[in-house]
């Protein structure tokens, strides 16, 4: 295991409630949502296929350094033959199979094998970078889904609370103890928060699309996730870890090395080729060589074996000119790890600060959360005796909504931006996250074991299917938040 302290993610710790303002007594978990993804995703599982196919570039360049076996039939019938030729036949039959060996290409399969090798090898990191990148969106999803329903929930018990007033600012109008203006200010304050719960339920059906889209399956009652680990304690060893385990970084630096294997691959061009071969020709003239005369073999054998040597001489510059275009692709390759790390140290930095910062929003609101809870209660209990008016209570009202609104969003993108600092770092794969099973994981290695050295022509896997699961069937999502009464906000907040 290249990394450790899977086990403790999965571990729900006491101030892991993050987005939830209420903790639902069954709901999905993240886990769940990361396993279904893992297992059904399309986007990952036409990755596995096409490094799977990347796999077998490995056999093909190795095949033209294996010996090959053709065999070859020719029949003839001879409709008009040379009035000179008094012995040829009216017709023939050949057999033959001939055996090829090579023997030396100038290093060009030798260096062809070590080309795709290093390419598989990328491919590996690049499926590890797309599980990455479908776990980062998966978490995003999902924090997605508690924020908007955190959202819906305030806002909803925002409308409730100032249907509740305009009744009351109503009342009050009517015996003459407050002004029409105090009623035009309650109604329009409510209209607002009509219109903002419209908008907060439309996010949520849209943050639940998009779960469904990455899980396969709709978002039910979900748990708080827990907390991550592995998180570094500060960028400089964040920086560190994700220069040696990033996967996009090392898949260039692979793809780098395969591109030098190229540029040999394309100067063996102008090196002789040695090959062995062997052969052997059966011929049957059915009876008809020389007219049938007695005495004149009707069927013959022969055989023949030898070496083939090749040796380009002048070619119009062309092996000088693939090797030139191979070694600007190689100089491209190389430059391409630079910008390859010059993006993982970007992430991984703005990763950093944005989790800082979210750390930080989290901290101030919280505080915030509790002056305007405190100034709430305030306001209305001098309003109640007349030392305060109706729209400082609305003002009040708004301020304690948008404090705990900024405290969700901060708890939703402090997770995700931890999670993307990780996923920066190449440790935010189901290794790392330790919540499969050794025999649950997918090793790609296996498959490139599995059809490593296979020389039988007529081998083949079973037929392709596709192992996604489809989300045709899966219930067009509404905005209900889990937990809600009938008047619409979240019991218990």
């Amino acid at each position: 295991m290249r990394r450790g302290g899977v086990a403790q993610f999965w571990v729900l710790g006491a101030g892991a409630s993050a987005l939830a303002l209420a903790v639902p007594a069954q709901a999905d978990t993240l886990q769940e949502a990361l396993t279904n993804a893992y297992l059904y995703n399309p986007t990952l599982l036409a990755a596995r296929a096409n490094q799977r196919a990347n796999d077998e570039n490995v056999q093909i360049q190795e095949a033209p350094g294996i010996p090959s076996v053709n065999a070859s039939g020719t029949y003839i019938e001879f409709i008009k033959k040379s009035p000179n030729s008094f012995t040829s036949p009216d017709r023939t039959l050949q057999i033959g199979p001939e055996l090829t060996v090579p023997v030396y290409a100038g290093g060009a399969v030798r260096n062809a094998v070590k080309a795709a090798e290093e390419r598989v090898a990328a491919g590996q990191n690049d499926l590890r970078a797309t599980e990455s990148a479908i776990f980062s969106q998966v978490v995003a999803a999902y924090m997605d889904v508690l924020r908007t329903q955190a959202l819906v929930a305030l806002t909803a018990n925002q409308v409730e609370f100032l249907t509740v007033n305009l009744q009351a600012t109503s009342d009050r109008f009517e015996i003459g103890d407050l002004t029409r203006t105090d009623v035009a200010q309650s109604q329009s304050r409510l209209a607002l928060a009509q219109g903002d719960l419209r908008n907060a339920q439309a996010n949520l059906i849209n943050a639940r699309e998009t779960y469904i889209r990455l899980v396969g399956d709709a978002p039910e009652d979900l748990q708080a996730p827990p907390p991550l680990p592995n998180l570094p304690t500060d960028v400089a060893t964040a920086v560190d870890t994700a220069l040696a385990n990033n996967p996009d970084l090392l898949a260039a630096m692979e793809r780098a090395d395969a591109a030098g294997f190229d540029s040999e691959v394309a100067g063996a061009s102008r090196l002789p080729r040695v090959s062995l071969f062997a052969g052997a020709t059966y011929t049957d003239y059915f009876d008809t060589l020389a007219g049938g005369a007695p005495g004149i073999t009707q069927e013959e054998t022969t055989a023949n074996a030898g070496v083939n040597l090749s040796i380009p001489i002048f070619q119009g510059g062309l092996p000088a000119a693939r090797q030139r275009q191979a070694q600007a692709r190689e100089t491209a390759a190389l430059e391409q790890v630079i910008a390859a790390e010059r993006e993982t140290i970007a992430q991984v930095r703005a990763a950093w600060s944005s989790w800082q910062a979210s750390l930080a929003v989290i901290e101030s609101s919280q505080i915030a959360v509790e002056a305007a809870t405190l100034s709430l209660e305030g306001v209305r209990a001098e309003n109640s005796i007349g030392s305060r008016q109706i729209l400082d209570v609305l003002n009040a009202e708004q301020e304690l909504l948008s404090a705990q609104a900024q405290l969700v969003t901060a708890r939703r993108n402090a997770y995700v931006a931890g999670f993307s600092l990780l996923a920066a770092m190449g440790r935010a794969e189901a290794r790392d996250l330790g919540f499969l099973g050794e025999g649950v994981l997918y090793d790609p290695a296996a498959n490139y074991e599995r059809v490593k050295g296979r020389v039988w022509d007529w081998d083949r896997d079973p037929e392709p299917v596709a192992g996604a699961t489809s989300t045709v069937d899966v219930a067009t999502p509404d905005a209900s938040v889990p937990g809600e009464d009938e008047t619409g906000t979240e019991s218990g907040y």
